[in-house]
């Protein structure tokens, strides 16, 4: 049962309230391979002493959804461990998995207790030993909300008294060249001016999406109310060291590998599509003016520059869809469609629009505007950055993270999280306009040799 403490709530913001809009219910589902058995008692335990220290895993909508209430959290009715016949899993526990987490997107979280819970599967797969799915409202937190919340809840495995490492982000900056003032004058200028004329450029083509610009209508492309369907999910691990490798030598990032990795998997997977495509991918885009995964403390303090909450937005991505000859253009053309988009405000005066509009205009019009650029557009896609060492949760070793997220009007999601040396990519998708997945996630892991094997007969090592 969940008691009431204290009937004054905390408003929620704008994006958390984009979130509980309908047509964007979102929920963001994290599948966390481990490589032993997991003890529920233990799970239990430890939720039950920790659980009520964060404010919004322990709070309530109030009744009108417009601000978060403190509760008396009951922790068994959010830990589910279902008894499981070995009869019915035979040699296929990979898909009694993606069965049941597939089911989960047809049952609502219960929005009368904190907007969460979490199920253990002890069933043997491909990637581990047992799985524990964990469910949050996307209102409760974004992905870098949640990671830091991870992080704090975990130990690196070789060293238990140590916490998880995540890789620094540093901003990059351009060192000064001794250049005359008046070229210094002219580069700023020519700088400016560029900003501008892609950020209006940009902002225009955002609206355009929303009131009348589609995508094509392609095998991976959902009609109208696919948000409600159904949503399976699967998963790939893929070595992080070749991409790390693509992205040094072709100087590039590794969201650039990654996009250049999905623009030929997307390809490939169209490749009997007849006619032109234009298919368009929401990028996200974290706005936190401290980059990266911050500790949960730093995170949940008052007036930090990385706070907890939903401050991200996403750049609309053109994905150049064609087979190429020489796989390396596939990386050439993300770069350079990426380098364009970082020369652009679009993402930042988007999400401040959104929350101008809900400020001043109320939820139902509000939501009207992101639910209309996503229902136009194919796809969304995510970077992570996860620990760097293998990580333990209450002393169950973690073999992989895999997140996703439904409730959205698109067939495919893809998320890619790098972990341990690993690098995860995840699919969620609607079965009945994707029936195979698993196709998908074989495009990707081709595309990535073709890149390294390319590299490769070039001598370019």
């Amino acid at each position: 049962m969940i008691s009431e403490e204290d009937e004054d709530g905390e408003p929620l913001s704008p994006m958390a309230r984009v979130f509980q809009s309908p047509g964007n219910d979102c929920c963001i589902l994290t599948m966390i391979g481990c490589k032993t058995k997991i003890n529920a008692d233990i799970i239990q335990h430890a939720l039950k002493l920790n659980v009520s220290k964060h404010p919004r895993f322990s709070s309530r909508l109030s009744d009108d959804g417009a601000c978060w209430i403190k509760t008396q959290v009951n922790v068994e009715n959010h830990v589910v461990e279902p008894d499981i016949d070995p009869g019915e899993i035979g040699d296929n526990g990979e898909g009694y998995v993606e069965d049941y987490v597939s089911r989960l997107t047809m049952l609502p979280l219960d929005k009368s207790r904190p907007l969460w819970d979490m199920h253990i599967l002890n069933v043997k797969t491909l990637d581990a030993e047992a799985v524990c799915v964990i469910r949050s409202h996307h209102s409760l937190g974004d992905g870098t909300s949640l990671m830091s919340l991870l992080v704090a809840c975990t130990q690196n495995t070789s060293h238990r008294d140590t916490i998880p490492t995540i890789p620094v982000l540093k901003r990059t900056v351009h060192k000064d060249i001794d250049v005359p003032w008046f070229l210094r004058l002219v580069l700023l200028i020519s700088s400016s001016v560029r900003l501008i004329c892609n950020t209006l450029v940009d902002l225009l083509l955002l609206l355009a999406s929303a009131l009348f610009l589609k995508d094509t209508k392609t095998p991976l492309k959902g009609d109208v109310g696919v948000e409600n369907n159904q949503k399976m999910f699967c998963h790939r691990i893929v070595s992080l060291d070749d991409i790390k490798l693509i992205k040094k030598v072709m100087n590039m990032t590794i969201n650039d590998v990654l996009l250049g990795v999905t623009q030929a998997a997307l390809s490939r997977y169209l490749s009997d599509f007849p006619g032109k495509i234009r298919l368009t991918a929401g990028v996200f885009v974290n706005l936190r003016s401290n980059v990266g995964i911050k500790p949960l403390a730093d995170m949940m303090a008052k007036d930090s520059k990385c706070r907890w909450g939903n401050y991200f937005s996403s750049i609309a991505l053109p994905i150049s869809i064609g087979l190429e000859t020489d796989p390396l253009l596939y990386l050439s053309k993300a770069q350079s469609a990426m380098d364009r988009k970082k020369h652009s405000l679009q993402a930042a005066l988007a999400y401040s629009m959104t929350e101008y509009i809900f400020n001043i205009f109320g939820t139902k019009v509000g939501a009207i505007f992101p639910e209309r650029i996503v229902s136009n557009t194919t796809t969304l896609i995510s970077n992570m950055i996860g620990p760097e060492e293998e990580i333990s949760f209450l002393g169950h070793p973690i073999a992989y993270i895999a997140p996703s997220v439904y409730g959205h009007a698109h067939a495919l999601t893809i998320h890619f999280l790098s972990y341990a040396e690993k690098m995860v990519i995840s699919l969620g998708v609607d079965p009945t306009v994707i029936p195979n997945p698993h196709k998908l996630c074989d495009e990707m892991e081709d595309s990535l040799q073709a890149m390294k094997a390319t590299i490769s007969e070039r001598g370019l090592l």
